[in-house]
């Protein structure tokens, strides 16, 4: 198992003792992480959770019992002062599917990188980048299914989960760092100013890019796992690290984190925002705090302005 399929499968168990996922549906998913219900039960022991394998079966074989989010939209596609839509970009043999914004006047802008959940480019990530475009930015929003038909190919979110957990790391990364060369390849964006942002599986990839383009100037990992500790002397990026207060399991990386960073001198600021649990900012979510995603949208904003526009 690797550890972005750890960090996603320990996600599903969170939610399912939390009474957030049916048991069902979390066996269901495991299997579907697993590749087989014979491989899902080691993996599920792994967690602690016990189950025959003709419960995995039966879970396997049911439909899904959940929906994905609602499509939320702050900044609407045709609002005048911006340009939005589709765009696509080679990375290897793969064409990546990616959702663009950018201001309608005005430039060259500073370019951001929005890297999605782990259920994939929903709604609210197109509507992240258009928010971006709105204050001067150019944003980009890579679908990192793509190499398996993209999110929109699939009715059920988790097998995107699956797809992106059976993806390795060095795979995404590279899609990653091929949208950060698309971005710099634009006359609409100063290719010295590039910054990253991401939630929750996307908080996990924004790390392992920043140790992986020294391009990155400025970035923002929100509630994101830990990268490879011995990558985080190559950081050349303003790290700002969000994290929710009740989010204990992400909360436990923390003090490594925060120790090689500092032993790196990698400028950062670390914030902790009280009463708020993982993935507070999405705003199509059940776990969101519009307090803390207001308050993380602003100083997440105001640390672009000083590490990206000045």
């Amino acid at each position: 198992m690797s550890d972005l399929q750890r960090y996603i499968i320990e996600e599903w168990a969170e939610d399912y003792r939390g009474g957030r996922l049916s048991r069902r549906e979390f066996l269901r998913r495991t299997a579907l992480m697993a590749g087989g219900v014979t491989l899902a039960i080691p993996m599920l022991g792994s967690l602690g959770v016990s189950a025959s394998a003709d419960e995995v079966a039966q879970a396997a074989s049911s439909g899904s019992s959940t929906v994905a989010q609602a499509s939320g939209v702050t900044v609407p596609e045709n609002d005048p002062a911006i340009t939005a839509g589709m765009v696509s970009y080679t990375s290897g043999g793969t064409t990546v599917v990616a959702y663009q914004a950018r201001p309608r006047s005005g430039g060259p802008a500073p370019g951001v990188m929005v890297i999605h959940e782990n259920r994939g480019l929903l709604e609210h990530f197109k509507d992240v980048a258009r928010r971006l475009a709105k204050v001067g930015y150019v944003a980009i929003a890579p679908d990192l299914a793509s190499h398996q038909g993209g999110t929109a190919r699939y009715s059920d979110p988790a097998q995107v989960t699956a797809i992106l957990g059976q993806t390795s790391a060095e795979q995404m990364v590279e899609m990653l760092n091929s949208g950060v060369l698309y971005l710099q390849s634009q006359s609409s964006v100063r290719r010295d100013r590039i910054g990253a942002m991401g939630y929750c599986f996307g908080g996990g990839m924004v790390w392992r890019l920043a140790t992986r383009n020294a391009d990155l100037k400025a970035a923002a990992p929100y509630y994101g796992a830990n990268p490879p500790l011995e990558g985080v002397p190559k950081i050349k990026a303003a790290v700002l690290a969000i994290y929710g207060e009740q989010d204990t399991r992400i909360n436990a990386g923390i003090p490594a984190i925060r120790d090689a960073l500092q032993k790196a001198g990698v400028p950062h600021e670390i914030v902790v925002y009280p009463n708020a649990d993982h993935a507070f900012f999405n705003d199509t979510g059940t776990r969101y705090q519009p307090q803390a995603a207001q308050a993380a949208w602003q100083r997440t904003l105001a640390w672009y302005e000083r590490y990206l526009k000045s």
